[in-house]
């Protein structure tokens, strides 16, 4: 239940809602009850028509009833006879049976337009709850710490954004059912089952508990077979994500089968669970109707009994309103069953959100915290570890990079070149020592204002579907269009955007698809030229690139490190050549530092890696 209240509490204002859907659901179960009453008079009409001498002296005590309002059944039921005897008296059997049917036909008018306005409400509240949810959603993934990806998988998360919350939306607007209209609907049916026959109405009371517990048992199985559908949703969701972006190394190793298998073992596997899960679900409409025909058997034989007896007290028009009216009383109750199935899956699917809306964020914010206004003196790495797990990453490392200088970092795949530049944004947080900028701790400074200070370029292009200009601006406000052309000339990728159909307002497509590699990449540089920040990043800029590509961002990043203190981790060495310190990593500890000079001379694991290169 803790998980249903939270829910509910994406609703809020309440006040938008609850109390216009309570009103519209009331009168419509209102005119419903009045729009069934009516229907024995119409059978008395059709099949026990009165005389008019009996009418007469009907109406006459009805006119005595009726001479002062008091608001009670017997009023509303003598006053709506009163106006029936008088227009039979007056126009005859056959206008009295329009008069009925008039009613009848507004009352059902009024039950159906309060039905519809109460549905509306609903609607705005299982969007608004939809809005809210995404909205939460959305900002926990864009603002949790990089780690927190190792352990999740992209499709799983997608499915719970799209599938899981609908499945939410769904279950809170079946509550709203299940909570206020269904029972009003039982309440206001029931009581004309009481107004009718006492007697008939208890015993149908002692048999709705056994329906009620039927059915209860069989929604209570629903829940775990809703966690394992779910669950396995979204690792299918995963298979198309991977099928998707991993298209071309999917064709290029002839995998085509293998992925469909691994897919068809997931699909076949959600399937089942699906259909046992669906299976119990469709099996409680059914059952309950069966239930309720067995019920209102039991009733009818009971009042045929009552009837044999002498002892009914009715008219068969009067029996006819009954049995109806405690079919409405059943509708409601399958309906709450329904729900029940609907709430169950919703509040599964509510607790997979929840996991992800709880998820702990590692990188937090000290409350009071400083505000990194300028970049001044140096970056220093004191006393560095770091491990994923309890694996070790980096092992005390120690290093100062002074304002301005460029410091490359160089080693073998897997020794901690891109831990290490990750640590400074606090993309991770170190497990032991410092990292200071101008001498204070990196978590000491709010992360907007640490990350203001930095711009990042990596192996692979970040770029997003939208167009050039918004991509070269990201994050960025009030920008003037001047800087962004200056900013694509000096990253060499003004001469290509000019090119492009609509120029800077061109759509790169998802993931900038519609570009070439180099391409990307000095649009990504671009962006970083334009941000203009003091610190650079550079995680293997040009690894992936071809000559002619590399030639011209390795152009665009030397434009980029001027002035600027600059991290580089490259594997082709002949873009570090002329850094000003060289760090040689290897299992997470450094093992040479000093230039390409110093190193060379050296001979040792620096000047290895430079003699399988070859320098332009």
């Amino acid at each position: 239940m803790k998980s249903f209240w939270r829910l509910l509490n994406y609703a809020r204002p309440f006040h938008r809602f609850w109390p216009g859907y309570i009103i519209l659901a009331l009168l419509s179960v209102i005119f419903g009850v009045v729009n069934y009453t009516l229907i024995s008079p119409v059978l008395n009409l059709l099949f026990e028509s009165p005389s008019q001498a009996e009418v007469t002296a009907q109406m006459a005590t009805l006119a005595e009833n009726t001479k002062e309002f008091a608001f009670t059944k017997d009023w509303f039921i003598d006053t709506f006879q009163y106006y029936l005897d008088k227009v039979f008296l007056a126009h005859g059997a056959l206008k009295a049976l329009l008069f009925v049917c008039a009613l009848l036909v507004g009352a059902s008018m009024l039950s159906n337009l309060a039905r519809y306005l109460s549905q509306t409400i609903l609607v705005r509240m299982r969007t608004h709850i939809m809005k809210n949810i995404r909205t939460d959603l959305f900002h926990k993934v864009s603002t949790m710490d990089v780690g927190f990806y190792h352990t999740q998988q992209k499709g799983d998360i997608l499915s719970r954004i799209s599938n899981d919350v609908t499945e939410v939306q769904n279950g809170v607007a079946d509550s709203f059912h299940m909570i206020f209209r269904e029972p009003l609907l039982i309440i206001g049916f029931l009581s004309a089952c009481f107004i009718i026959s006492p007697r008939l109405t208890l015993m149908t009371l002692v048999t709705i508990p056994i329906s009620a517990l039927v059915i209860g048992g069989i929604t209570k199985k629903l829940k775990k077979k809703a966690v394992t559908t779910q669950t396995l949703m979204g690792r299918i969701v995963s298979h198309f994500d991977e099928a998707i972006s991993g298209i071309r190394i999917i064709k290029g190793f002839n995998a085509q089968k293998y992925v469909q298998e691994n897919f068809e073992e997931t699909n076949i596997a959600h399937k089942k669970s699906s259909r046992k899960m669906l299976y119990r679900q469709q099996l409680a409409h059914p059952l309950s109707e069966f239930l309720g025909i067995t019920i209102a058997a039991a009733v009818l034989m009971y009042a045929g009994w009552l009837q044999i007896g002498g002892k009914l007290g009715m008219s068969m028009s009067t029996l006819m309103v009954y049995i109806l009216c405690y079919w409405r009383v059943l509708e409601p109750a399958k309906n709450i069953a329904n729900a029940y199935a609907s709430i169950q899956r919703g509040m599964v699917s509510g607790e997979r959100l929840f996991a992800i809306l709880d998820a702990h964020n590692k990188i937090t914010e000290k409350a009071d915290a400083k505000t990194l206004k300028e970049f001044t003196a140096n970056i220093e790495y004191k006393n560095v570890n770091f491990s994923y797990g309890e694996t070790p990453v980096l092992k005390n490392i120690s290093v100062n990079i002074p304002k301005g200088k460029m410091v490359a970092l160089v080693g073998p795949s897997g020794a901690g070149k891109s831990t290490f530049a990750d640590l400074l944004p606090r993309f991770y947080d170190v497990v032991g020592g410092q990292i200071l900028i101008d001498g204070v701790d990196i978590r000491d400074y709010t992360l907007d204002s640490l990350t203001s200070v930095m711009g990042i370029v990596t192996q692979e292009s970040i770029l997003f579907n939208d167009t050039i200009y918004n991509n070269i601006t990201f994050g960025m406000k009030n920008v003037k269009r001047e800087d962004v052309i200056e900013a694509a000339r000096i990253a060499n990728a003004l001469e290509f955007i000019e090119q492009m159909p609509q120029k800077f307002e061109t759509n790169i497509g998802d993931r900038g698809e519609n570009l070439s590699g180099g391409q990307r990449q000095r649009i990504a540089i671009a962006r970083a030229v334009l941000k203009n920040p003091p610190i650079l990043i550079l995680d293997e800029a040009t690894s992936a690139l071809d000559t002619e590509s590399e030639r011209l961002v390795q152009d665009a990043l030397y434009k980029l490190m001027q002035n600027r203190t600059s991290i580089v981790i490259a594997h082709r060495l002949s873009t570090i050549r002329y850094a000003d310190d060289i760090i040689v990593l290897k299992e997470g500890e450094i093992v040479e530092e000093g230039n390409h000079d110093q190193l060379t001379a050296k001979g040792g694991i620096y000047a290895g890696l430079c003699a399988m290169q070859v320098f332009n």
